[in-house]
């Protein structure tokens, strides 16, 4: 949309060649001041002042705005002379920023009964004011220490002052109340101060309500609200890249608006969202740009425009994660309750006398609770209802029991490096150790009606993507079963030999509106374990009782639904258990899942038994890993310590008893996998880090995923082979994220390494200071040109310069990356299947990195040992 500037250019200069006239801004402010004149005369639509009309075309918004106001403050003091009221004083001059243009009302008068009060109305909406987009910023909510500890916070000062203020807005909670805690969370690493919602979602997983918004629409709307054209808008994301940034820019560069923006309301902004999630058919994009033009017009101020585009992106980048939210709701109901609930509440003055221990059991018991309600009921809309009433207690886990037809969240199995790694933390322990296959982890429902479900293990409904599942489940049940919760995996089957095929094939069955007719990948579930059963919980049974309840009362068909294959054993049979293994990867299994049969008492801890301390990060939940304990520090340099500075703690003389009973949401050394990309044995390459995103949740400040390329003998390039995500610890991070620093990490570069950037550059020290690239180390804004990569953008790319190690567990046929393309087919480059990070090599420079050729003939062996004919999209983007 072209500016108010640009709009009197036009009108100007083409009045003389268009018939029609000119319908800009100065036609219906002459139209306006022609219905109020007090001699009836009309004025000259093309020239609204005495001053001359081309100085109009080089004023500024603001001085255009301005000489409108002054010209409009002496009609109204004629009006106001002729009809012998009092003159409407004119405002005084506004300050000198960016300036909203809104109608003000002139107060009624009755020194004139004679008028009418419609008279009066219109009359009273003749004047433009000009008001200072500051001064449209919520201060009654950006003056709220959302930042304070909770046991010093204290709402019930504030409720009062924020009923009232937002009373004058239909009485709902304003937007900018959650656009200010976003600010703060945003500027904290604290997990204490970040307590307020920040979901960035309107439904949960296996509930199809996705916004379905394109970047377009957001730059669509940019430019239509803020005045800004293409060259602009992306002058602003070249130098931000960011979203929510440029729409912060965006904002302050808007000078003035003729309508005043309707305060946006957190219930507003969440209806607005539904709307556009539920907008489909013929027209649908037109309705949800008109939504997003309008959350953008609504907006006041940068900041809620940033996250308003945020939002819209599903991308807040604030560093809350879902158990950070969960944590916060347990506190929040531990210290306060609504009107009319009767739960007990801890005392604030109570808690801030209790030793930091003490604190810390309080906090811990409360915020279990709620983790343990979230695991099995995964939905707000279930989950707060029920703690509004009854607050934080044992009774809430009956209300947020497992469901029919609502998923609970999967327990997941720990990462081992090999068997031996695994045979050690087992040691004197019974175990089973499965096939781990390789196909889609399923979560199955079938009530007593033989009504079905089927989620994946992010809680998507699968449903109709396999109907031949969904009519064979209700056939499995045995004597006595009536309704139960199962899980498995689903695996492509040749259904005439019961040959398992790879992951591969399942990726090229369609994922919607399957018809049973149609299919023509046939599929076999593997059951491994039974949650629900004829309306009771098995969550708190040990492993071994829900897999005879599983074996026992369930009917195999061959090919179509069987058990995992499995062998109980210890650590003693090491043979026996190497067997099983090879025989897992024989039968293009990924390897096998080791799981605690029963629930023992703790045991000593083996002489060679000590877990892993560099045990990988990456790997571990957010639930888990936001969850761990707080090390205590100790004197830097004094003492005997770990690299952070930490006291040793002395090893314990007992091990933590492993529950064999099934813990949704975590992931514990219950159950362990060994998966053969982890093997020694196998092939490694050697790739270089070209690019990165920037991590989500907790890795938010850090890089992840990364991209990793091969060279390319043949044209001199880097083509790109995969993107990499596991194998790193938070200290790689960290060091990782210093030495490629886009100028947002928290630790400033070292002088002396600024300096040698300057020289490098040949700039003085001045010349540095004016140029923001001063603060990047090892980055680039853009692809370097020897690097071939045609996928999504990534936030930062990188001076390529290192090599790192990298394990793997397969080579896919990939449309999305080039690399070794033409050597094994001429449409397809090659990808890596989880791939994993395993060291940097130092002795190895770019020149020296895995090249094409060698990808191409490790492509070549794997197919001589089990050919794979299917092609996948990204294959390093398939763990399930």
């Amino acid at each position: 949309m072209p500016s108010p500037t640009k709009k009197r250019k036009l009108n100007t200069g083409n009045s003389k060649s268009s018939g029609l006239p000119s319908r800009g801004l100065e036609y219906f402010f002459s139209k306006q001041k022609e219905n109020k004149s007090p001699n009836g005369e009309i004025p000259d639509n093309k020239n609204t002042s005495n001053e001359d009309p081309a100085q109009d075309q080089v004023m500024t918004d603001e001085e255009f705005a301005r000489k409108l106001q002054e010209e409009w403050d002496k009609e109204a003091e004629a009006a106001g002379r002729a009809s012998g009221s009092p003159a409407v004083a004119a405002p005084s001059d506004p300050p000198k920023s960016d300036k909203v243009a809104e109608p003000v009302d002139v107060p009624p008068t009755s020194s004139n009964p004679s008028v009418s009060p419609k008279q009066e109305e219109t009359k009273s909406k003749g004047t433009l004011s000009l008001q200072s987009v500051t001064a449209t910023v919520d201060t009654v909510s950006e003056s709220i220490p959302f930042d304070e500890s909770p046991l010093i916070f204290d709402p019930t000062k504030y409720i009062p002052q924020l009923h009232e203020h937002w009373a004058k807005d239909g009485g709902n909670a304003s937007y900018a109340l959650l656009t200010r805690c976003f600010v703060l969370i945003n500027s904290t690493s604290s997990r204490i101060k970040i307590v307020w919602l920040s979901t960035n979602s309107i439904s949960p997983p296996y509930i199809s309500l996705e916004l379905g918004l394109g970047g377009s629409a957001i730059s669509k709307a940019l430019k239509n609200v803020c005045g800004l054209d293409s060259r602009s808008l992306k002058a602003i994301y070249d130098k931000y890249g960011d979203a929510g940034d440029v729409a912060f820019e965006a904002k302050k560069k808007q000078s003035f608006t003729l309508r005043k923006p309707k305060p946006l309301t957190i219930k507003g902004v969440y209806q607005s969202l539904v709307k556009v999630a539920n907008s489909q058919g013929q027209g649908s994009g037109e309705a949800k740009q008109r939504i997003v033009d309008r959350l953008l017009q609504d907006a006041r101020g940068g900041e809620e425009s940033r996250y308003v585009v945020r939002t819209l992106c599903q991308h807040l980048r604030i560093g809350a994660v879902k158990t950070t939210m969960l944590i916060a709701l347990s506190r929040a109901f531990l210290l306060s309750r609504p009107p009319g609930a009767n739960f007990p509440l801890r005392s604030a003055d109570e808690l801030k006398a209790l030793k930091k221990e003490e604190l810390a059991e309080v906090w811990g018991k409360a915020e279990e609770i709620v983790k343990a309600c979230f695991a099995r009921r995964p939905n707000y809309n279930d989950l707060i209802p029920a703690m509004l009433q009854i607050g934080v207690c044992d009774e809430l886990l009956a209300r947020c029991d497992l469901t029919l037809h609502i998923p609970l969240r999967p327990m997941l199995g720990s990462i081992t490096r090999d068997l031996s790694e695994m045979l050690t933390k087992l040691q004197g322990r019974d175990f089973a150790c499965e096939f781990k296959y390789d196909g889609q982890r399923a979560q199955v429902h079938c009530d007593d009606k033989g009504k079905v479900s089927i989620f994946s293990r992010h809680l998507e409904v699968m449903t109709d993507k396999y109907p031949d599942l969904v009519e064979l489940v209700p056939k499995l049940r045995g004597e006595g079963v009536s309704s139960f919760i199962m899980e498995g995996e689903v695996v492509a089957v040749d259904r005439q030999t019961g040959e398992l095929k790879n992951f591969q094939t399942l990726t090229n069955r369609a994922r919607k509106d399957v018809a049973i007719g149609s299919i023509t990948i046939d599929v076999c579930l593997f059951s491994f374990d039974l949650m629900y059963l004829n309306g009771q919980s098995l969550l708190d049974r040990p492993f071994r009782e829900r897999r005879s309840l599983l074996r026992s009362l369930f009917t195999e068909i061959p090919h179509h639904f069987t058990w995992v294959k499995s062998l109980d054993a210890t650590s003693q049979d090491s043979d026996a258990v190497l067997d099983f293994f090879k025989q897992a990867i024989d039968s293009k299994c990924e390897g096998i899942m080791v799981k605690i049969l029963d629930n023992l008492l703790d045991l000593p801890v083996p002489s060679d038994g000590m877990d892993d301390p560099n045990r990988v990060a990456e790997e571990l939940e957010e639930s888990e890993t936001l969850a761990l304990p707080i090390k205590t520090k100790g004197r830097k340099g004094k003492g005997k310590g770990n690299i952070n500075g930490d006291q040793e703690k002395k090893p314990s003389s007992r091990r933590k008893p492993l529950l064999a009973t099934y813990e949704p949401d975590k992931r514990l050394d219950s159950w362990l996998k060994v998966k053969k990309d982890y093997s020694s044995s196998f092939d490694t390459l050697d790739l270089v880090p070209v690019a990165a995103w920037h991590g989500q949740g907790r890795k938010a400040k850090w890089w992840s995923p990364i991209l990793m390329a091969v060279r390319n003998d043949a044209t001199g390039t880097l083509d790109v082979v995969c993107k990499c995500m596991s194998g790193f610890t938070d200290a790689f991070y960290k060091a990782n994220k210093k030495f490629y620093n886009d100028g947002t990490d928290e630790e400033p570069l070292d002088p002396n390494d600024v300096k040698q950037s300057e020289e490098k550059d040949g700039k003085s020290s001045n010349e540095a200071d004016e140029d923001d690239s001063r603060k990047y180390k090892n980055v680039r804004k853009t692809k370097p040109s020897f690097v071939e990569y045609y996928g999504p953008e990534p936030d930062v790319w990188f001076e390529p310069q290192e090599v790192w190690e990298m394990a793997f567990a397969d080579i896919t046929l990939s449309p999305t990356y080039t690399a070794a393309i033409g050597l094994v087919s001429q449409e397809r480059g090659l990808s890596l299947r989880f791939p994993r990070f395993l060291r940097k090599r130092e002795d190895k420079g770019i020149e020296e990195a895995s090249s094409s050729e060698f990808l191409a003939a490790l492509y070549r062996k794997q197919e001589a040992k089990a050919p794979i004919k299917e092609e996948v999209e990204e294959g390093d983007e398939y763990e399930l």
